[in-house]
């Protein structure tokens, strides 16, 4: 195989049409193998060969000739990746950055918010339109089978509280009820029948530190119970700050599901992190004035837009509205921060007034962060350029990138799973091939 892949690129004409076929299609033999059913070693032999005459190889060239076809006029290069993805409830693409850097594909991307589509499509090469609401996917199977086939789910799923009312009304009539049950009417509901339909290898889900918490701890033991019990996954969970990637303190949960079947292991407790004491401060995300170029209408001239600090009236309203929550013993109020520190956690509601990271400036008011700030705090972009395209007004900014994962901690994470997923994907492309061949016997 590796002589044959030297020979191939000194001498093109040696590759094989299926080989060619292959790259130009952007599937790797181990998808080739789960997405056509032929075993991995038949998909080698045929990448190796002239061109066999069986039946299943003109199919299969036939199958690789169609999706050459769409990749190539959709991302205009040829490209090989290691594995499928799907990107859900996707906000702007935080862990379509992480996931897309292990080399893996995202197939199908669903996003309810118009304006967040619009920043996602601004920045990513997609072979696939953005769907909106995921609820259209998941009325039945026929809507669910919409979904391509995917080897890794992620999802920054939205907590909600689960009623109790369908539980009760079962148990009124003596009916059977599960976790699934327990979880109807909720957006987590939709995201189990996806994995229940489609079955992943591997799935990353995430939400807020509060998930283990919310209402006394039920809803996390109904989440688990689902995603172990009923739909027969090993899960691992870990709280994670951002700021050892960042100067924004920032704890999320990141929930990993690995198929028992696949007898694949993923620990998130044993990920080595960057200690959160090295970690950086905000220097390294504010604009530096005088030696960035301008960027309109959030750096012009040299500095900061007038329009990111504070108005007399709004600053002196929260000094005062702070001095009377201190006196009753609250500490509501804004935050001030210098550069050497680290912030507060960015939340969506940031366009409000911005009082939870006010920057520090002499002789005046302080200042929001600018969109392009908050870009660089949730690692979308670093001070050395400003890659990620922000379409959207400053309010529909600073909603996005509040509701945002921190990049580098999802790339941190998808790089960690990222051997796992290869060798779940080999197994279930093994299993296929090997009921594809069981099946051809029992034919013949």
């Amino acid at each position: 195989m590796l002589y044959f892949a030297i020979m191939s690129k000194i001498f093109p004409e040696m590759e094989s049409e299926f080989s060619k076929l292959l790259t130009e299609s952007g599937i790797s033999p181990i998808n080739a193998s789960e997405q056509l059913g032929i075993s991995l070693r038949t998909i080698y032999r045929w990448q190796e060969s002239a061109q066999p005459s069986s039946p299943a190889y003109r199919l299969a060239v036939k199958y690789l000739k169609e999706i050459s076809g769409k990749t190539i006029n959709i991302l205009g290069e040829n490209k090989m990746y290691d594995f499928t993805y799907i990107d859900l409830f996707a906000g702007i693409g935080g862990f379509r950055k992480a996931f897309d850097s292990i080399n893996g594909q995202c197939v199908f991307t669903s996003e309810w918010d118009r304006q967040s589509r619009m920043t996602y499509q601004a920045n990513y090469d997609s072979s696939h339109e953005i769907a909106g609401d995921i609820r259209d996917f998941t009325i039945n199977e026929e809507t669910l089978s919409r979904i391509p086939r995917h080897d890794v789910l992620v999802a920054g799923f939205p907590c909600q509280p689960f009623s109790i009312a369908g539980v009760s009304k079962k148990n009124s009539l003596g009916k059977a009820h599960g976790f699934m049950c327990d979880t109807q009417g909720t957006l987590f509901f939709d995201l189990a029948q996806i994995i229940a339909f489609h079955r992943p290898a591997v799935f990353l889900l995430e939400n807020v530190k509060n998930l283990i918490s919310h209402d006394g701890g039920k809803t996390f033991r109904t989440i688990k119970g689902t995603l172990e019990e009923e739909l027969g996954y090993n899960i691992s969970y870990r709280i994670i700050d951002g700021k050892s990637w960042v100067p924004q303190h920032r704890e999320r949960i990141f929930i990993t599901g690995t198929r028992k079947d696949l007898d694949i292991d993923i620990d998130l407790k044993n990920m080595e992190i960057p200690d959160v004491k090295k970690g950086p401060r905000l220097d390294t995300i504010l604009h530096e004035p005088g030696l960035e170029e301008d960027e309109i209408p959030y750096y012009v001239n040299g500095r900061v837009a007038d329009k990111y600090t504070l108005s007399a009236q709004l600053w002196d309203y929260l000094q005062k509205y702070k001095e009377k929550h201190a006196a009753k013993g609250n500490g509501f109020g804004y935050s001030l921060f210098d550069k050497n520190d680290v912030s507060r956690t960015l939340s969506a509601r940031y366009y409000k007034d911005g009082s939870e990271i006010l920057i520090r400036q002499e002789n005046s008011a302080p200042r929001r962060l600018t969109p392009r700030e908050c870009a660089r705090l949730m690692g979308f972009d670093t001070q050395s350029g400003a890659g990620f395209v922000i379409p959207v007004s400053d309010t529909q900014a600073y909603r996005q990138f509040g509701n945002s994962v921190i990049v580098p901690c999802a790339k941190t994470i998808a790089a960690y799973m990222k051997p796992a997923i290869i060798s779940a994907v080999r197994k279930k492309a093994e299993e296929r091939g090997s009921a594809a061949a069981h099946t051809q016997l029992e034919a013949a």
